[in-house]
């Protein structure tokens, strides 16, 4: 057989390699909030150290409670560089949710790996250490480096895990980056939308309720803000062709998996009104009103003009403040770009089935990746129940990713 047919032999058989890893992540928690992460990159370099004991293996504090990881193994000469990545936090384990299973007890049942973080993502991340062994299982057959990066903190989108990794590791930086977070092993992500969070907030003139006259209502102000929030719905979209047609050519394989909608979603603003507070009692005019909300941009739409409109509609009417809490611009790799093809050939080719190339509704540390033009691409099982009780992963999924990331590095480093 060739090098790479023993390659994909030995990946094949290392499915019970996966889910043990797998299990040895979720026995460890590591909730955000509170977002300390130190005893699950032990655990994690010490998975590394054992599976991959070439591996030039380093930890990172970057504040009280967050460690990153990084694990560089070397091929069998100069070439380029593939990063997998991936991040340590979960959702809280909150035993109070109806739990059926132990949350870090890494319940293996049914063709079901069980527990917290198993689909997001310690399960991809266990499917990359995997990948990362067989590279250096057979590092003979290829040039380069293969790189691990774990970051801390994802769920909060701190700038001290993947953000950190990126300013001041070198080897974080690489040729093509793979990040096994929660998706689906039938679509490959190759961008994600862009998000503000704003607050809004209005004052009015408290009065009696009988006595309307007298007030100014900072709820009916607020709502009218409100309205003009959802009216940038209609913000015209002007995408790369090849992000739109994408898009509308994975409609048949994602659409199924993640909802109808999605690829309107996808290619449109969203506006998402979370939180409203305001006034003290029914027959009192209220003082003071206040929302969030969440607006997520497709590619081809920038924070700039979000932040034009915004100024434009908002600033005119009475009462109203705004600001923005956290934003972040659209981010994507070109699906043309060969990494993304490459992945989508090997996807195909492991799966022996058609993969949708497509964005991603929801953010990642990709955007990162994205932000200093690293051709990144996420890939990874699909999440039942993430955030909720009885999370978990289809064990035949976590195998699959596992292998996509092997081969593709392995092709990627030829």
């Amino acid at each position: 057989m060739t090098a790479r047919q023993n390659f994909i032999a030995a990946a094949l058989s290392r499915t019970d390699q996966v889910v043990a890893v797998a299990q040895k992540l979720i026995a460890v928690a590591s909730p955000n909030p509170p977002g300390d992460v130190r005893a699950a990159a032990e655990a994690a370099a010490s998975i590394v150290s054992e599976l991959i004991p070439s591996a030039t293996l380093t930890l990172h504090p970057t504040g009280p409670d967050v460690t990153n990881l990084v694990a560089i193994v070397h091929g069998a000469r100069p070439g380029k560089r593939v990063v997998f990545n991936g991040h340590l936090d979960t959702y809280p384990v909150n035993e109070a949710l109806p739990w059926t299973v132990p949350p870090l007890g890494g319940l293996l049942r049914g063709g079901k790996l069980y527990g917290r973080g198993a689909a997001d993502m310690k399960g991809g991340i266990a499917a990359s250490i995997v990948a990362l062994a067989l590279l250096a299982e057979h590092r003979a057959d290829w040039a380069g480096q293969a790189v691990l990066t774990l970051a801390g903190d994802e769920e909060s989108m701190g700038p001290l895990g993947t953000a950190w990794l990126l300013k001041n590791i070198p080897e974080a930086r690489g040729d093509a980056t793979i990040i096994g977070d929660a998706g689906s092993p039938r679509v490959l992500r190759f961008g994600e939308k862009g998000f503000w969070w704003l607050e809004v907030e209005a004052t009015g003139r408290a009065a009696h309720g009988a006595h309307v006259h007298l007030g100014d209502n900072a709820i009916d102000r607020l709502s009218v803000a409100l309205d003009v929030l959802r009216s940038l719905r209609a913000l015209p979209v002007s995408a790369p062709p090849g992000v739109t047609a994408a898009i509308a050519a994975s409609r048949p394989i994602s659409e199924p998996l993640s909802g109808e909608g999605e690829s309107q979603v996808l290619g449109s603003v969203t506006v998402n009104i979370g939180q409203v507070s305001g006034g003290t009692a029914p027959n009192l005019v209220p003082a003071s009103a206040r929302a969030t909300a969440d607006i997520r941009l497709p590619v081809g739409v920038s924070g700039a003009t979000l932040g034009a409109a915004l100024h434009a509609a908002l600033d005119p009417l009475p009462g109203i403040t705004w600001r923005a809490l956290r934003q972040f611009e659209p981010n994507h790799t070109d699906p043309a770009n060969p990494v993304v093809q490459t992945l989508h050939r090997v996807a195909e080719e492991i799966l022996s089935a058609t993969v949708a190339v497509n964005m991603r509704v929801g953010g990642s540390d990709a955007r990162w990746f994205r932000m200093e033009d690293l051709p990144t691409v996420v890939y990874g099982p699909t999440p039942f129940n993430m955030g909720g009780a009885d999370e978990y992963v289809l064990v035949d999924e976590l195998a699959a990713v596992m292998r996509v990331h092997a081969l593709a590095a392995f092709d990627i480093l030829q």
